[in-house]
């Protein structure tokens, strides 16, 4: 039995879709990955994930990633990988900032489950 056939995602019409902050939507999944498009405002928490890496490419704005170490800024059409088990906390200090994000299926957005934001599909 063959698969759904692929279809495009537009990302600009998904994220019209939401307004929340730091609520991470699913666009898309492959290979147990998912895709997600989050609006981020201000300053996340520290955080680690202990089993995946995780990518963050800027869309729109600008987001500083801060380790405990330094911070690297990132602009539109930057991203950055994070390693597994390395604390970071993202921060979009100068006004709303779009993300895609990407994250192995069911990876707390904390780090923690017990706190993570459940993304649901948009």
């Amino acid at each position: 039995m063959a698969d759904a056939a692929p279809s495009k995602v537009n990302i600009a019409e998904k994220f019209a879709l939401f307004s929340d902050h730091w609520s991470p939507r699913i666009a898309a999944r492959y290979n147990g990955n998912e895709v997600r498009l989050a609006k981020v405002l201000g300053e996340f928490h520290w955080h680690h994930h202990e089993d995946t890496d995780e990518l963050f490419l800027v869309v729109e704005g600008t987001l500083d990633m801060e380790f405990r170490d330094r911070s690297v800024q990132l602009a539109t059409g930057e991203m950055i990988v994070v390693p597994r088990g390395v604390e970071h906390r993202p921060c979009a200090r100068d006004g709303e900032v779009k993300l895609l994000v990407m994250d192995a299926d069911g990876t707390p957005n904390t780090g923690n489950p017990a706190t993570a934001f459940k993304p649901v599909e948009v």
